[in-house]
């Protein structure tokens, strides 16, 4: 691990980050920060998945990250739980794409009271504000869990906001956990616990805190579990309670712990609390450590379905009956010509004709195609267009006949469509995913019917480009381009796979179908590339050679899967050669990412002799031809082609999708800039210009 220490002053929230970690894939950091809750610095502890890792910096936007709050028991501080129950929590974590945030158990600090005991005081303040003196000075527990900690973590860090939040603990920690959960049912998507104090006022820990911290064990009734839960008559939001409880716990023989009066107390409002009796195990952190990850897991799921609920919400287009069947105006960039910078123009958006479909377009990412064609290299390239084929979109109408998506569905645009139709042999063979059904009308720039949807300000026509057009607020699509996905993805990052992405992974898994223990070469770091590093280490390869002139990029590339990295501007010899001379006799699978014809002939003839395979992704300018020598074919090599990675994208982009929300497939780290208002759209493509941009990411 590396270990670094710096200081950010924020407006409002300073902080201090005393160290960082790096825990497996994700970061481990300690931040402190003076509290006004407890009038005393107070410290955290903070795991931050790699999905999240620029949450922790200066990134000009940060995504709305998950949170599960840990909160630890008597004598603990911040760092008990992640040096005791981090490896196994954090990987879970990882694995997860949630945040933990670990507080400390109290104040501490010079003028903080403190008794000479281990259940009170200094380590030991059990999440409530305590009223008497000498302790409601700084002992204001409860306020700074429920406010002051989660109102940091959203300004600074963009963790938790809108509810985005579970909780957890354990011991006074688990007591905290239902506490706070059961009296802020509202503020929190799930809540579990291990071996809690459920029924503080009916214990020893219970009565002594109590009648230092409130006065009297009475006033205690307010941070007791049982207590509420016996007041309620009805059951909360949560969907269920996860407790685990050893059966070998000293303090559950001592009846500190209570869980049955939990359990009779929420039988009785109908409350689900699912109590583990664990048998053997006692009240450790080797118990937290055995079944944290279920906990984890737990809080995932429910956090899951809290950010689809959230997503949803965000999307909803509300009532569309006054805009189903009548024209849109909305904002649109028009392309007005080559190699000019994008227009920002109100137009008009026609209803949907049969067979088509209208969406509002949430998300749009920018390929190097939108570029290639606004550069005029695109032999199919017509002005004015609205350029754009990345997206993630909301379905506002459809016309006549439309079966497959209907208003609220979220689909990503296909530029290769599926028609799926029993006479079409292109969508029927396994072998290819080129559907003709509407490739003449589409590279013309006009709907199947012949005509246009958009019209600008004085009327004249604007093209489609590639069926999508998706630099524009609503567009206009073919039911046959548009697949319908799961909801509980962003729009942001779905986008990813309507071209780039899901290209390069298809490449290698449907196009060449690389095997384990394969050797693969990848020229051109850019996304495309890096899909096809990342699909080439899913798919088992043993070596991966990464090959660019631009040494930056080669981190990302390792990070994917990349086993060794060629800068082939500083080779005294022709690439080929050079990776020849590496592997003997050739690499297995060899993939161009670049559109540069000498870069496809070079991966060619780095192929291995005999059965190497050879795979053509980036698209040349108009007019290029590629060569090579017939002998490289002659002697075992096959050269092949691939659009949008064999995928037939009606039926294979949602399962990518699915794939991407159960986390086995993620994409976040393609998404190098955002940008807000489409308006914004000729910064991304400034941005893109810039060397360092995989995706950027318009939010409209």
């Amino acid at each position: 691990s590396s270990q670094t220490t710096s200081t950010c002053k924020m407006p409002d929230a300073p902080y201090t980050i005393l160290s960082h970690n790096r825990v497996g894939g994700g970061h481990y950091y300690r931040v402190s920060h003076p509290s006004a809750s407890t009038k005393t610095s107070m410290t955290f502890g903070l795991f931050v998945p790699s999905r999240f890792a620029s949450n922790v910096g200066d990134a000009a936007s940060k995504e709305n990250a998950p949170v599960m709050f840990w909160l630890s028991g008597l004598t603990c501080d911040d760092t008990n739980f992640a040096m005791k129950a981090g490896p196994r929590a954090f990987g879970a974590a990882e694995r997860e794409g949630i945040v933990i945030v670990m507080p400390d158990t109290s104040p501490r600090g010079e003028g903080v009271a403190n008794v000479d005991s281990y259940d009170l005081g200094i380590g030991a303040g059990f999440y409530i504000n305590a009223t008497s003196e000498p302790y409601s000075t700084h002992y204001q527990m409860y306020s700074y869990i429920t406010e002051e900690l989660p109102a940091l973590l959203e300004s600074q860090f963009s963790i938790g906001k809108e509810g985005l939040r579970s909780i957890s603990g354990h011991s006074m920690g688990g007591h905290g956990a239902l506490t706070i959960g059961l009296k802020n049912p509202s503020g929190w998507a799930s809540v579990s616990a291990f071996s809690p104090i459920c029924n503080p006022t009916a214990c020893p820990w219970g009565d002594k805190a109590f009648q230092a911290y409130l006065g009297n064990v009475q006033a205690g009734e307010a941070y007791d579990a049982t207590a509420l839960l016996s007041d309620m008559s009805e059951a909360t939001a949560y969907d269920d309670i996860l407790i685990d409880q050893g059966s070998d716990d000293e303090f559950l023989e001592k009846k500190q712990l209570l869980p049955t009066n939990l359990v009779e107390a929420a039988k009785k409002c109908g409350q689900n609390v699912t109590l583990n009796m664990r048998e053997g195990f006692d009240h450790s952190y080797y118990f937290i450590a055995s079944f944290i990850e279920d906990h984890v897991a737990f809080h995932g799921k429910r956090l899951k379905a809290k950010e689809a609920e959230l997503l949803a919400a965000a999307c909803a287009l509300g009532d569309v009956s006054a805009t189903t069947g009548k024209p849109i105006q909305c904002k649109a960039m028009v392309a007005r010509g080559p190699k000019q910078p994008l227009v920002c123009e109100t137009i008009t958006v026609d209803p949907p004709q049969a067979g088509e479909v209208r969406v509002k377009v949430v998300a749009n990412a920018l390929c190097h195609t939108d570029i290639y064609t606004l550069d005029g290299h695109d032999p199919e390239g017509l002005f004015p267009c609205i350029l754009g084929h990345e997206a993630g979109c909301v379905v506002e109408s459809v016309g006549s006949g439309v079966l497959s998506v209907k208003p609220g569905d979220h689909v990503i645009p296909c530029y290769t469509p599926q028609c799926a139709q029993p006479s079409c042999i292109f969508c029927q063979s396994p072998k290819t995913n080129l559907c003709p059904k509407i490739r003449s009308t589409q590279g013309q720039g006009i709907m199947p019917d012949g005509t246009v949807r958009f019209k600008d300000a004085e009327g004249k026509p604007i093209y489609h480009f590639m069926g999508c057009s998706t630099m524009c607020e609503y567009t206009v699509l073919a039911e046959i381009s548009c697949a319908k996905i799961s909801k509980q993805l962003p729009l942001e990052k779905a986008c990813l796979f309507g071209c780039g992405v899901a290209t390069g992974l298809g490449a290698v898994w449907n196009t060449c179908e690389v095997e384990p223990n394969s050797s693969v070469a990848v020229f051109g770091l850019g996304a495309v590339g890096l899909a096809v590093i990342q699909g080439a280490k899913m798919a088992g390869a043993s070596r991966i050679i990464a090959v660019d002139i631009n040494e930056a990029k080669f981190p990302a590339a390792v990070a994917l899967g990349a086993t060794d990295c060629v800068d082939s501007s500083k080779l005294d010899k022709p690439v080929q050669a050079h990776l020849v001379g590496m592997t003997q006799w050739g690499v297995d699978y060899t993939f161009d990412c670049t559109g540069n014809v000498a870069v496809m002939r070079a991966a060619l003839e780095c192929a291995h002799r005999g059965w190497g395979t050879s795979c053509v992704i980036g698209v040349a300018a108009s007019g290029h031809e590629i060569s090579t020598r017939p002998f490289q074919l002659v002697t075992g090599r096959t050269w092949k082609g691939t659009a949008f990675g064999g995928f037939k994208s009606r039926r294979d982009v949602p399962k990518l999708v699915d794939r991407c929300v159960d986390g086995t497939l993620p994409v976040d780290h393609f998404i190098t800039h955002r940008f807000d208002g489409v308006e914004c759209t000729n910064d991304a493509i400034h941005a893109l210009h810039g060397g360092s941009c995989l995706r950027a990411v318009v939010r409209y």
